[in-house]
């Protein structure tokens, strides 16, 4: 176990680490890209549909999950490739796995959105 004392300088540089973390990712990661581009369209009808508070949370909580998975699978694909340069069937078996779960989160996305949108919209 880490013996070493509390320090709140610590705790707030670690946060510099997770901005940093989140600037590499949407300057480096062309599919944080698009998702952002996407969290920003929902937003922007979430705002223009006045959707209600438990709608804002389904909906921020789905962006997140695909944020958080897109940044996790990004995170396991680039120790991948530190650790197997070159091709190697049990990475692309992991790299698979990694981007399933962004796959899952994107598709959750997809249907809170239009359990929320769709009627605001069409009906």
């Amino acid at each position: 176990m880490d013996n070493q004392k509390f320090s709140i300088i610590d705790r707030i540089r670690s946060f510099k680490y997770a901005f940093n973390g989140l600037k590499l990712f949407f300057m480096n990661d062309h599919n944080g890209r698009v998702h952002l581009f996407a969290a920003i369209v929902a937003i922007g009808l979430s705002f223009y549909l006045k959707i209600s508070n438990l709608e804002w949370i389904a909906i921020l909580s789905v962006i997140s999950a695909v944020f958080v998975a897109e940044i996790i699978n990004s995170a396991i694909e680039k120790l991948a490739d530190v650790v197997s340069p070159d091709y190697h069937p049990k990475i692309k078996v992991v790299k698979d796995l990694a981007a399933a779960a962004v796959l899952v989160a994107a598709f959750l996305a997809v249907a809170v959105g239009a359990i929320v949108f769709i009627p605001k919209l069409f009906l």
